[in-house]
């Protein structure tokens, strides 16, 4: 079981979840408009008021027997898995956990751990473009329905993700066959890419990502190395 909270607007779900939690249960959040939302690293998550999903659910670390690395791998291959069998269309994982649906990112991903009441939980917080048509500025971004041309009822669709979401949550894979996983739905591998580092810009082939949050890029000028996020930027 699990109890979900649909909130009219909130500055942030992660932030807001925390005051909302049940021990005994995983609790969830849902809003079509925040207006404060946070990213990986301090980047801030803007979405336009009543058209997209902002989510975030609180879950017992305790009752997730895996390492942090593959949270957060796991809960990229969830999203990806829901939005590939809802609109049947090409869906990949951008290291490390963006959602790019027909070449557009629609979705990012804030992990987080918590101390409340000396209980321990992550709380995945998920934004999800939906309806959103407008972005003139983010060249690289889109949404569901431009991407696919699928429209959805914003309520429905939070609570279809709701619920997909806790029935994977609940049978959570081993380790090995997570970062399997992960590695064959990862955005633009062994394929020739151009990347950005230092300032300076050349081609590399994504060859994996591994246990330990790292992406092993090929590059041209230099072989094969590992990055971690905010390292190297993969401008495609």
């Amino acid at each position: 079981m699990s109890q979900i909270f649909h909130l009219e607007n909130c500055f942030s779900t992660n932030d807001e979840i925390l005051s909302l939690l049940n021990e005994d249960e995983p609790t969830a959040v849902f809003t079509f408009n925040q207006t404060k939302g946070r990213g990986q690293y301090g980047n801030i998550w803007k979405v336009n008021p009543n058209q997209n999903l902002a989510y975030s659910i609180a879950i017992k670390t305790s009752n997730i027997r895996i390492f942090d690395t593959f949270v957060n791998y796991y809960t990229a291959i969830i999203v990806r898995d829901f939005l590939a069998n809802l609109t049947n269309a090409s869906c990949k994982i951008k290291w490390p956990n963006d959602i790019i649906l027909n070449g557009k990112k629609v979705c990012g991903i804030l992990i987080e751990k918590k101390k409340v009441e000396n209980v321990e939980y992550y709380i995945l917080g998920i934004g999800i473009n939906v309806l959103q048509t407008d972005f003139s500025n983010l060249p690289k971004a889109g949404s569901v329905l431009t991407a696919t041309e699928l429209s959805f009822d914003l309520k429905e669709f939070a609570h279809q993700f709701h619920q997909y979401l806790i029935s994977r949550i609940q049978d959570i894979n081993p380790e090995e066959e997570i970062l399997n996983i992960y590695n064959q739905s990862l955005f633009r591998k062994d394929e020739i890419s151009v990347f950005q580092k230092n300032d300076l810009r050349q081609n590399g082939i994504i060859k994996n990502a591994d246990k330990n949050g790292f992406l092993w890029i090929d590059l041209e000028n230099e072989g094969l190395q590992k990055f971690f996020h905010k390292e190297i930027e993969l401008l495609y």
